[in-house]
């Protein structure tokens, strides 16, 4: 099926479209000859004049950093797993899944450094892994018992934000902060920091992304525009969202773009590493589409198989970043079956831990609608929690 015919199918004009498409039949599917990657689907190392800016990254890894990183990916995608299970038993109000995306988000957090900072948007659950955030503080954001649960501050990495884009903006405007501090470009490695903002491909639609690429464009922040194309905006094909690749962008904006295979951890990692230090030393904004698939729904809400083919669905399963990596490592000889089977185990022994752990969070206390609104006291807050408090007192029945 041509691109033509793909746009035809959704009643959509695309004369002169270069964007690749993510749908059965098409040779493009996974990110085009532009795309950096470094292992193919069958788990092969790839050299080519794509990639040889980026392979001395990857040829510094060690082959016990690789199974780090499988081992980051299985953790997560268990952790994921569990988070959509526990919505559907009840436990949980909603869960955004990161299933196929776990590539994509694990090769940039595991490159970057202490004193970076993520401002994620609602699924980075990969990043926030990476980052120390502990994962039933994630849960427990999702069952509505917190406000967040972690310090941003601490974990440099910020609260997940559910407005579409909106991120983007505090991300630059951080990273302008970092600039008015000096502590970027000056060549020390322990102070040097940059900033990541992820968003998807819909939220490149949203003028929040544009405002944060003029801002961040002239300002030369050291910030790092992390898309992660998984082709559906919730139920709209990348076809009515772009006609160009949305990596091109940012040479609009005189920043540079790349697109990497979001499935491909070793290239996520590779470009991720070469994009923070692009940032860090002074030179300004860098954007990276991750190309990769949401394999399961936009969230617990959503029911992907009204909009999308199951065919396609499982094309993108046959590029699985895990079962990718696992070829790739069993490839080297060093690395035997046993340790995936260690990993799993690892892996239902954290789903276990969390499921428990989600399972015993208390109520929070009904004053807490109050909390971390204002820095200073508040006379109508005051006057409202009075009056709350009041109502609630109403239903004591401890004398009944």
């Amino acid at each position: 099926m041509s691109n033509n015919e793909v746009a035809r199918a959704f009643d959509f004009e695309v004369e002169g479209l270069k964007h690749h498409e993510s749908t059965v039949g098409s040779p493009f599917y996974d990110g085009g000859p532009e795309a950096v990657r470094f292992i193919d689907k069958d788990g092969q190392r790839i050299r080519n004049e794509v990639n040889l800016p980026y392979d001395p990254y990857v040829d510094a890894l060690t082959e016990e950093d690789g199974r780090r990183l499988y081992r980051d990916m299985a953790l997560v995608r268990r952790l994921d797993a569990e988070g959509t299970a526990l919505q559907r038993q009840g436990e949980l109000g909603l869960w955004p899944g990161l299933l196929g995306q776990e590539a994509a988000q694990i090769g940039i957090g595991r490159a970057m450094k202490p004193q970076d900072y993520a401002f994620p948007a609602y699924r980075e659950h990969g990043v926030a892994w990476c980052k120390d955030v502990d994962p039933l503080s994630i849960m427990g954001m999702y069952r509505g018992v917190s406000h967040g649960g972690w310090d941003p501050e601490e974990k440099r990495f910020h609260m997940y934000t559910i407005v579409i884009g909106n991120n983007a903006l505090h991300a630059v405007g951080y990273a302008m902060g970092v600039q008015r501090d000096g502590a970027y470009g000056t060549g020390d490695p322990e102070r040097d920091t940059a900033v990541v903002t992820f968003f998807g491909d819909g939220a490149t639609a949203q003028g929040d992304i544009m405002e944060s690429f003029v801002f961040a464009a002239v300002n030369q922040a050291p910030v790092v525009f992390y898309c992660q194309n998984n082709q559906w905006a919730i139920s709209e094909p990348n076809v009515r969202q772009t006609r160009n690749p949305l990596y091109e962008r940012a040479s609009g904006f005189g920043f540079p773009g790349v697109r990497v295979d979001g499935n491909d951890v070793l290239a996520c990692y590779a470009v991720s590493q070469h994009a923070l230090e692009h940032a860090r030393s002074g030179q300004g904004p860098f954007l990276i589409e991750a190309y990769t698939y949401r394999m399961g729904a936009h969230t617990t809400s959503d029911d992907p198989t009204k909009y999308r083919d199951s065919a396609e669905v499982e094309l993108w399963r046959e590029r699985d970043p895990l079962v990718r990596l696992k070829k790739f490592l069993l490839s080297l000889h060093e690395t035997e079956e046993a340790f995936f089977t260690e990993v799993d185990r690892e892996a239902d022994e954290l789903a276990a831990t969390v499921r428990a752990g989600v399972q015993q969070m208390p109520d929070p206390p009904t004053s807490m609608l109050f909390e971390n609104t204002y820095i200073d006291p508040h006379p109508g807050l005051d006057e409202q929690r009075a009056e709350f408090e009041e109502y609630q007192a109403g239903f004591d029945t401890e004398e009944a």
